[in-house]
């Protein structure tokens, strides 16, 4: 199945310069979403996954449908302020200005093997302070699974130190 025919590449959104790639087409159509979650699943399934972790927002749709098919946990990571118990955070530089992410301090118990699963890897910061952060309570990041990846913002040499793999490549 060709994922790329379901992605809708909106130019210049949400500002000048940008190729938004909008991954609602392929959610929406049944068996393009299937597909898609079944190639991540298959990929992780031989390495002894605990949980899966999905950053805020898409990484919930496509992170907690991974886990559903593979039979672990979900780990929300979030935006500060958005989860109700205790919570960890970890800080990271962008390229202008900083972000902060968030997830429980019960979250993970210290060495459970955990996949980051998000639907886009960028310039690969936000995936970067995921892992830390997850590390940071103990667990261990085992895997980081994409539906898509821009080649040209070099996503994947900041993850150098982890097993990444995208299912639909960009240059833009």
């Amino acid at each position: 199945m060709d994922l790329k025919s379901y992605i809708r590449v909106i130019e210049d959104f949400p500002e000048k310069g940008i190729s938004f790639k909008d991954v609602t087409p392929l959610i929406k159509d049944r068996e393009a979403f299937i597909g898609a979650v079944n190639q991540i699943v298959e990929d992780l399934r031989d390495k002894n996954i605990d949980y899966i972790a999905g950053p805020e927002a898409r990484g919930f749709l496509f992170g907690a449908t991974v886990a559903y098919a593979l039979g672990v946990g979900f780990i929300p990571v979030r935006k500060p302020g958005k989860l109700p118990a205790e919570t960890v955070s970890y800080e990271y530089q962008l390229e202008y200005g900083k972000n902060t992410l968030e997830i429980h301090k019960d979250a993970i118990e210290p060495g459970k093997r955990v996949a980051i699963v998000d639907d886009l890897l960028a310039t690969g910061g936000t995936m970067l302070a995921a892992a830390r952060l997850i590390e940071s309570i103990g667990g261990e990041v085992v895997a980081m699974e994409f539906l898509i990846e821009l080649e040209n913002l070099k996503g994947r040499e900041k993850l150098k130190d982890y097993y990444v793999n995208s299912l639909i490549k960009y240059e833009r």
